[in-house]
């Protein structure tokens, strides 16, 4: 099952740079993860500042 970035998500990018196979991308709001392209490991999770980032 893919991370998915819920609504505390302060759009701070620092997990985009983190996603190995660039499943993050700024959307409207907050940052979002294609559930297509995650690859479950959780890369993106460890380096949220505020853990918007769940599994």
């Amino acid at each position: 099952m893919a991370y998915k970035i819920n609504d505390t998500c302060i759009s701070c990018g620092t997990c985009e740079g983190e996603c190995p196979v660039e499943a993050i991308s700024a959307g409207s709001d907050v940052y979002v993860i294609d559930p297509d392209t995650c690859i479950d490991c959780g890369a993106c999770a460890a380096v949220c500042p505020v853990s918007a980032i769940e599994a």
